[in-house]
């Protein structure tokens, strides 16, 4: 793997790190608040990227704490392995709605609830909004103005799909 050739989840990983060492579920859980209503990330796709980053010298373990939690931290490697990827084309957008898979399929039986999922992550991302624009981040904010603007299209999406 070269360096310009780091994947979209071990760039999260390795962006994230930046904040200071992390274990894999701390990772997860500053993953979902600060990327959640745009990127999403598994655990297993964390805890899958740690060890592979620091083989290549681009994270390095710590020692393992309670429960057997080892915390990460992002070597100099790895910061320029991140700012690489920065460079770099994004590449292709991948859009995986199962709402809209189902409805490909001649089914649409789950609009309630697709309806409530993109109405609590609209309104998420507007508090998240709230606290970007508070503290300033005008990085951030532009990244949950297209959280806000996705859930909003999909919103609208539902009223009409498969009716």
């Amino acid at each position: 793997m070269a360096e310009s050739d780091i994947n979209a989840t071990a760039a999260a990983v390795l962006g994230l790190l930046h904040e200071g060492p992390m274990t894999g579920g701390q990772l997860m859980a500053v993953a979902e608040r600060r990327l959640g209503p745009f990127w999403s990330m598994t655990r297993s796709q964390v805890y899958r990227e740690l060890p592979v980053l620091a083989d290549l010298g681009y994270v390095k373990a710590g020692k393992p704490g309670q429960r057997s939690s080892q915390p990460y931290t992002i070597t100099a490697k790895g910061k320029a392995a991140f700012a690489q990827w920065m460079k770099g084309e994004p590449g292709r957008e991948l859009v995986r709605n199962p709402y809209a898979l189902r409805v490909a399929f001649g089914g649409a039986n789950q609009r309630k609830e697709a309806e409530a999922y993109h109405n609590e992550a609209l309104a998420e991302a507007r508090e998240l909004q709230k606290e970007a624009k508070r503290d300033g981040d005008k990085m951030m904010l532009a990244s949950l103005e297209f959280a806000s603007n996705y859930h909003k299209a999909a919103l609208t999406w539902l009223k009409t799909a498969a009716k």
